[in-house]
């Protein structure tokens, strides 16, 4: 499909999306069933998109020419998204990559960011997000989050990142953060606040 059927069916009288010239898309991530639905729907947006389910995978995609997008989980089997991430920004400096994971957190947003990635989105992540996010305007902030993160979202993050920071070392973490080393070990048992 051409940037110029860029349009959803249905879109009758509404603005095709600014995609280019070029709407190669590259879909990075291990699992497949959501990889599979995310490439039908950014094919129906306008994107011309090909799928990879590992850092291998993408690799080989890449030395078939790089994408002007790119959606790279964080997590594969085989590494870290942030190798593809590299690996994009080598072959092609302009690519507009958005970073996806399950794991939010600050540190790993900013880690992203200073990669290359133009975005960076929690998962469960639909298709509305990623066009979004691959064709938001560089120079202006990006509206406001329908759903932000609670307090004890803000909290758990802000925990996770002084944990990487200290290399994951709890008693190091506990004590920067004041707080007692079971209770900290307590909360980093537990999955992330919503």
């Amino acid at each position: 499909m051409t940037a110029d059927n860029s349009t959803l069916p249905g879109d009758a009288g509404k603005e095709p999306l600014p995609i280019g010239d070029d709407p190669s898309l590259l879909l990075v991530d291990d699992d497949e069933v959501f990889v599979n639905r995310l490439a039908r729907a950014m094919e129906r947006r306008g994107f011309a998109p090909r799928i990879a389910t590992s850092v291998a995978a993408a690799r080989e995609t890449l030395a078939q020419g790089a994408p002007a997008y790119a959606v790279v989980d964080l997590r594969l089997e085989d590494g870290s998204g942030l190798d593809v991430v590299d690996a994009l920004r080598a072959q092609r400096e302009d690519c507009r990559i958005v970073v996806l994971t399950g794991y939010g957190a600050i540190a790993t947003a900013v880690a992203a960011v200073k990669a290359g990635a133009a975005d960076y989105l929690p998962k469960p992540a639909d298709a509305d997000e990623v066009t979004n996010a691959l064709l938001a305007q560089v120079s202006r902030f990006p509206p406001p989050p329908e759903n932000p993160m609670s307090a004890d979202r803000v909290r758990w993050e802000h925990i996770q990142r002084v944990y990487e920071q200290c290399d994951r070392n709890v008693s190091e973490t506990a004590r920067r953060l004041h707080m007692h080393r079971r209770t900290l070990q307590r909360i980093l048992a537990k999955r992330g606040p919503r």
